[in-house]
């Protein structure tokens, strides 16, 4: 592959440089890229506020929930394409005739037909999505609709993802599924010790530890996590398709009244710290406000952690400790396309419980992996699924035991690397190098 590409760059562009999977994943293929013989780079597109509301509903909408705004006009489509062609003119500076770009999600779309019309071979890859291709996923796709003729591929999590004209293009569409690094700092080993340590560190829980540094992260709690309490944890993004309200929700109304001894704690990024996410910061308010309404005695078992991104060391430690430290994990996602979260906690070999929704469902197998919950507003049953997995701890075991196989076989950055590469000889097949001199 290294001699196939000879001059040329591979580049991928996204919008955000920190916070969310699709940065977790370019900072790590990125450098394996490079270790591997590929020149890559990296490049993150700014935008305004305006152009990140709209992506947000793109956002939304391509995972099927309805957009209170309205439907995407006139209006819409000259935010989207005054960013995206000026977008294009600032990445074109930096390109060369003949190289590769991969973009990625709804943000970086509308750049496809000016880089193709510039000479580069172009792949778009969605990280999002739904099979359920209902009247506001079939709007989405026809006012994203003039973009997509351009890429030479269109990259998926999940075949079904794609809109149904892309999949009568022969050759168009790409499966290609997340992936995370088990080398990462996130993913690597920790001691019980360290574990504490970290906990300490942030304020989540007491005890003697390094105090933490300043602005690492904001915890809302009446009192700190005992150290032996069995702990319930979701990490997510503030986002309203993470569900974390209902999350808040079924632990208040269905395990804290059984059990008085378990913890939850709901963990996210800074909102802060991520400028193309203009929701995270009311969601993580509002969440604060359903805490503050809890009866003291649950609200005292009761978390929010936000940890700041400005030091990315800091933030895989402590996503990494809370994840080790947790004895049930999370995602209550109402939509997914693909929940790195879960794979993260798959490979410390983790009970989990989920909805069975999006890509979760190509990640864990019901009563295999871990527990579906097959409706992710069925708040009783997913109380009941946290209940017995917080009652035996065999199955626990045996689920978590089961998620670390599953996620070696199948969900680790190497095997995504293979893809890239897979992917990257599709457009060089499309273009032949003699096309570039």
């Amino acid at each position: 592959m290294a001699q196939a590409l000879a001059q040329r760059t591979v580049w991928h562009l996204n919008s955000t440089a920190r916070g969310g999977g699709v940065a977790d994943l370019l900072e790590k293929a990125i450098g394996l890229h490079n270790e591997s013989g590929l020149r890559a780079r990296w490049l993150v597109l700014a935008g305004d506020a305006e152009f990140f509301a709209v992506t947000k509903r793109l956002h939304h909408r391509l995972h099927g929930s309805p957009d209170p705004v309205g439907p995407l006009g006139a209006a819409e489509r000259e935010t989207y394409e005054t960013t995206t062609s000026r977008q294009a003119r600032e990445v074109l500076e930096r390109v060369a005739p003949g190289d590769l770009c991969v973009l990625h999600d709804p943000q970086t779309l509308g750049l496809a037909p000016h880089l193709v019309a510039a000479g580069l071979d172009v792949a778009w890859r969605c990280h999002i999505g739904t099979g359920a291709h209902s009247a506001v996923v079939r709007d989405t796709w026809t006012f994203l609709e003039p973009y997509l003729r351009a890429p030479a591929r269109c990259v998926f999590s999940a075949e079904r993802y794609a809109p149904p004209g892309l999949l009568r293009q022969q050759g168009k569409v790409v499966v290609l599924r997340p992936s995370i690094d088990p080398a990462a700092r996130k993913n690597r080993p920790m001691t019980p010790a360290a574990v504490h340590d970290r906990l300490r560190a942030i304020g989540l829980q007491a005890g003697p530890g390094r105090p933490a540094a300043a602005g690492t992260a904001r915890i809302v709690q009446d009192r700190p996590l005992p150290e032996d309490a069995p702990l319930v944890l979701q990490v997510s993004r503030w986002d309203p398709l993470k569900d974390m309200a209902g999350v808040l929700r079924g632990f208040a109304g269905h395990v804290a009244p059984v059990r008085d001894d378990v913890h939850l704690v709901l963990a996210g990024p800074d909102p802060d710290d991520i400028p193309d996410d203009p929701e995270g910061a009311r969601i993580l308010h509002e969440l604060r406000g359903a805490w503050e309404a809890l009866d003291g005695p649950v609200r005292s078992r009761v978390h929010l952690v936000s940890l700041s991104l400005l030091d990315a060391d800091a933030n895989a430690d402590s996503v990494n400790a809370l994840q080790r430290r947790a004895d049930v994990v999370v995602q209550k996602s109402l939509r997914e396309g693909f929940g790195l979260t879960v794979t993260e906690a798959m490979w410390k070999g983790k009970a989990i419980v989920a909805s069975a929704v999006g890509g979760i469902t190509d990640q864990i197998r019901d009563g295999y992996e871990g527990t579906l919950v097959r409706d992710p507003h069925d708040l009783p049953a997913f109380g009941r699924a946290l209940l017995r997995l917080l009652a035996e701890s065999d199955l626990r075991e045996r689920y978590g035991t089961a998620a670390h196989r599953r996620c070696t076989k199948e969900f680790l950055i190497y095997r995504e690397f293979m893809d890239y590469c897979s992917l990257y000889t599709g457009l060089l097949q499309e273009t032949p190098a003699a096309t570039h001199s």
